[in-house]
């Protein structure tokens, strides 16, 4: 049986420009998301919104554990961080989300629904939990041609994904292949507006590990270098031919469960308890106590990514849209022809 654990913060493990990096991410994520935030509420954004808000710790330490070029990483509806972290541009963000013709979708999707297959990161799947059987095809595929070793897929659900058939069946799969994948269960309390007590039986979802048969760590998620450490660790193990990892990281969504939600069926005894912490505060108090950063070094980071979120903000604002009434909207590179029809 796979080792199950419950992760105890270490910090002798976590090398500190790792550290460094990881935070900046959450950073970076926070400040586009904040602007994001704004430019919604000002009318400028068509479509929906949606926070990493409280999350940013688990989704950048996952990211920032995989190898762009090599890894696989499905983000999900919060893991800008993660995006970030993994080394997607910003611009690549409010392209989307603004609707440019020079971004990743082509200004056809919005939002969150974007990526670079190409390059390791296929386009969100709104049915949540599916993204887990997308990693799984993907990695079998690579198998089947011969570059599956060194590779690692991986994705951050949420706790409402882990209720779905999806997210069964593939990490099924993914248990009997013996996959380097790498499966991140933040559990923010609410599936949307169901708290966990009505979304599954268990004490923990971690106990789930057992069940299929896969390495499992529980964390802290508001806790920055716990998260490094831990899912780290589940990235290296996965990648060192040790089957699936699945990490469960208990936080709080600190936003609704996009801007349009106000989140009021969060009790206030929640979210002024532990799991409410601000994981980007944490990690500043961690950075600075443990010596990865000085104050003045935070302050820099800070300025330099809002300045970053400005200029992707100003440079999409500025890009056309794309013309429908030109667009070729050709789902392969097959033209069927009309002749003799």
């Amino acid at each position: 049986m796979p080792e199950i654990e419950e992760a105890i913060r270490p910090t002798a493990d976590v090398a500190k420009d790792h550290v460094r990096a990881v935070y900046v991410a959450m950073l970076r994520a926070r400040l586009l998301e904040s602007k994001l935030s704004s430019l919604y509420k000002a009318g400028k954004i068509v479509g929906g919104v949606y926070l990493g808000k409280g999350q940013e710790a688990v989704s950048a330490s996952l990211g920032a554990s995989l190898i762009q070029g090599r890894d696989i990483f499905a983000a999900l509806i919060r893991d800008q961080a993660g995006r970030t972290a993994f080394g997607e541009p910003l611009i690549d963000c409010t392209r989307t989300y603004l609707g440019s013709v020079l971004g990743p979708m082509k200004g056809r999707d919005g939002n969150i629904h974007r990526g670079r297959p190409r390059d390791g990161m296929p386009a969100m799947i709104s049915h949540l939990g599916a993204q887990v059987s997308l990693v799984a095809g993907m990695l079998m595929a690579r198998r089947l041609k011969g570059i599956l070793p060194g590779t690692v897929g991986a994705t951050c659900v949420g706790d409402g994904a882990t209720s779905t058939g999806a997210f069964h069946e593939g990490l099924n799969v993914a248990a009997v292949e013996k996959l380097p994948m790498v499966v991140v269960v933040a559990n923010n309390q609410f599936a949307y507006s169901t708290p966990t007590e009505r979304q599954y039986a268990c004490d923990d979802l971690l106990d789930r590990a057992k069940g299929y048969g896969v390495g499992g760590h529980g964390v802290d998620g508001t806790d920055l270098l716990a998260c490094v450490s831990t899912i780290g660790r589940a990235v290296r193990l996965a990648r060192e031919g040790h089957g699936p990892q699945l990490v469960v990281a208990r936080l709080l969504r600190l936003v609704g469960h996009g801007e349009h939600d106000d989140g009021s069926y969060v009790p206030d005894t929640l979210r002024a308890g532990a799991l409410g912490r601000d994981c980007l505060e944490v990690g500043q108090a961690q950075l600075v106590e443990g010596g990865y950063a000085t104050a003045e070094e935070l302050e820099r980071w800070r300025t330099d990514a809002a300045e970053e979120v400005q200029a992707a903000v100003a440079q999409a604002q500025q890009e056309p849209a794309p013309d429908p009434w030109t667009e070729v909207w050709e789902a392969c590179s097959v033209k069927l022809s009309t002749e003799g029809l």
